[in-house]
């Protein structure tokens, strides 16, 4: 038997709630705006310091890439107290010139073993490693002699 509503009265609706691409969009500008505000709290200090990593990892590797070429030992030494610069590679030829500054601030290096790193020109340098700090945060650069200097976590 099927129930039909008396003449003249209204018909039922349907039990209301959310539809289900009204909950997703919700969703998706949730995501959204954490993501956005995620992004602009981030420590401008932290981002420096990855920036100068990356961008010293990439000096490291072209320096290392130019003693094997060159087959002349180079070696990256933070702080040059002759020449004022925040770093240097020393054993460079002459036509081969390197930046010798940080970015934005000063960064302060602390290398594990000696006073700089060998970069070459041997294909296979010791395992080396740097920690660099820029106020209360540090990040860790290494090789273990065979692949490039990247970014590596603390041990």
């Amino acid at each position: 038997m099927t129930r039909t509503s008396a003449p003249g009265s209204k018909p039922r609706r349907a039990a209301g709630g959310f539809t289900l691409i009204e909950l997703l969009v919700v969703v998706a500008l949730v995501a959204i705006t954490s993501a956005a505000i995620s992004l602009a709290l981030r420590d401008p200090a932290e981002m420096q310091l990855q920036r100068e990593a990356q961008r010293l990892a990439a000096l490291l590797e072209a320096a290392r890439a130019e003693s094997r070429a060159s087959g002349l030992a180079v070696r990256w030494i933070p702080k040059g107290a002759k020449t004022g610069d925040d770093f240097r590679f020393e054993g460079l030829p002459a036509s081969v010139s390197l930046p010798t500054r940080w970015l934005g601030e000063p960064v302060a290096v602390q290398i594990e073993n000696g006073p700089g790193l060998v970069l070459g020109p041997e294909p296979v340098i010791p395992a080396q490693r740097l920690r660099l700090l820029l106020g209360s945060q540090s990040l860790t650069l290494g090789t273990d002699g065979l692949g490039p200097f990247d970014t590596v976590t603390p041990q």
